[in-house]
Formats: structure tokens, sequence, C-alpha cells
């Protein structure tokens, strides 16, 4: 049998989450992906099947990852948007992440 690739086992892990979560309009989803190279984050409404805004940074340090909170709440505020689902992609929720939710969470942003 042969093993799964991390790619893969990260998006059974993504499938995991995604089948207990949602995003609605009062509520959406704020949904985290990283690459080789930089940060995004989308706030989704899954009813509507719309992408309501999305930020995105270059780097993957804890500094980019702290400044991507806060502008990621800033634009969320900007939307009214004051309450999310934080869906971490299948992401492990390591210090980067960590970095970001708690950042997110200074600028006032509740999940």
């Amino acid at each position: 049998m042969a093993t799964m690739s991390k790619k893969n086992m990260r998006l059974r892990r993504h499938l995991r989450v995604r089948n207990k979560i949602s995003g609605t309009a009062a509520r959406p989803r704020m949904a985290f992906f990283r690459s080789n190279k930089r940060m995004e984050i989308q706030f989704i409404d899954d009813d509507a099947r719309l992408t309501i805004c999305g930020v995105s940074c270059d780097g993957k340090n804890a500094e980019a990852a702290k400044a991507l909170g806060a502008k990621a709440a800033e634009a969320a505020k900007g939307k009214g948007i004051e309450t999310v689902v934080f869906d971490r992609g299948g992401f492990a929720f390591g210090s980067n992440l960590r970095t970001l939710a708690d950042s997110a969470r200074e600028a006032g942003l509740k999940f």
C-alpha cells in the first residue's frame, strides 16, 4: 500500500474540518491558506457560495502572520463582519497560525 503525500494528508484533514463547519452571512468562514511563499485569508459565505473579502501577504514568518491577522480583521470590520468561524485549512495550529489568530482577536474579531 502506498503512503500518502503531505499534501494529500493535509487535504484529508481539511475535508474532515470542513464537514463540521460552515460559514453564513452573519458568521462567515475565515479560511486560511499557506503556500511556499505567502499566506492568505478569505472570508466566505458558504450558503451563498460567495467570497466576501480576502487578504494576503508575502512571507511565512511570525511577523508576517501577525500583520496578516491585523489586516484581515481590518478588512472584515470594513465589510461589517465581527464574528467568524475559523477554518485552519488542514494546517497545524502551530506558532505562525496561532500568532495570526491571536492578532485577529486583538484587532476585534471573535471566533
